[in-house]
């Protein structure tokens, strides 16, 4: 597989999944533009949008960071109007932002228990930034005939997880997938959901702690949802293969509209963690 000479743009990219799937891209030669708000070092948790770019022109893409904040149209606006400028083009939209460390205190509470402002978090980053991204992405897309977007959701669209803004968001995600792909298709434009299993993001790594039955698993605790075992999760890179095996597949068409899980795409592709193993490590395996 290869992507040399596309243009690509992974949203919320300075760490975790979106990082992954910059960095995935970058190895299969694409120019990433990485975008996200976090542009200096020193945060609670490590990552910036300059340090993202780096490792994709050192795995052999261009990587070019750009501070934007997701929830500002007019940035994301001066995004898509820069590339538009410098290429004329977009292969590959990563939809991937979202405010996971908020998410963190809301877990496992009931709706009632929640602020209002966590549904508008969810839904207005989680979901609104997303549909924002791709309606920009869609008018480089369509002229071209050809692209590709990748929704980050989740298998929580098909099952009770977290908390219920979190859900709602999710298959609403999936939904906008499914239509979109239905507007698109015959523009050549291909929207796929994408499901990673437990990720082993630097904010699941900084909430891990030892399993309480005594075993000295490294495990991670969700509210209401038990512990889970971290050492066979997904690292955030293999999530992003999966996103790189979809841009890079000529036949990507034929998946447009439906979600697949990361696990799934990996048998299809054959693409593996570093050290030749496929983790799946699920959150909620009935939904599966």
């Amino acid at each position: 597989m290869t992507l040399q000479g596309k243009i690509a743009v992974v949203t919320g990219a300075s760490r975790g999944i979106g990082k992954g799937a910059a960095l995935a891209l970058g190895e299969l030669g694409a120019t990433v533009y990485v975008t996200g708000r976090t542009v200096t070092p020193g945060n609670s948790l490590p990552g910036t949008v300059g340090e993202t770019a780096d490792e994709v022109t050192a795995l052999g893409g261009t990587g070019i960071a750009v501070a934007v904040d997701h929830h500002d149209d007019t940035q994301v606006d001066a995004l898509f109007d820069r590339i538009a400028e410098e290429h004329g083009r977009l292969d590959v939209l990563v939809n991937n932002v979202y405010p996971s460390a908020d998410l963190t205190a809301w877990l496992g509470k009931p709706f009632w228990e929640l602020p209002v402002e966590a549904w508008d978090g969810v839904i207005d980053i989680g979901l609104r930034s997303h549909y924002v991204a791709a309606r920009r992405a869609a008018l480089l897309m369509v002229p071209a005939g050809s692209g590709v977007i990748v929704n980050v959701s989740s298998s929580g669209s098909q099952q009770y997880s977290h908390n219920i803004p979190y859900g709602v968001g999710k298959a609403a995600l999936d939904r906008f997938t499914a239509d979109a792909a239905h507007e698109l298709e015959r523009h050549g434009v291909a929207v796929v959901s994408l499901w990673p299993g437990l990720v082993r993001t630097e904010l699941v790594m900084a909430g891990a702690s030892k399993s309480s039955d005594g075993s000295g698993r490294d495990v991670i605790a969700l509210p209401g949802e038990g512990e889970f075992d971290i050492s066979g999760a997904q690292s955030p890179l293999f999530v992003g293969r999966a996103a790189a095996a979809l841009a890079a597949d000529p036949d990507v068409i034929k998946r447009t509209g439906k979600a697949y899980a990361v696990a799934v795409l990996a048998g299809d592709y054959g693409f593996t963690e570093d050290d030749g193993s496929v983790p799946n490590v699920l959150l909620r395996p009935d939904a599966e």
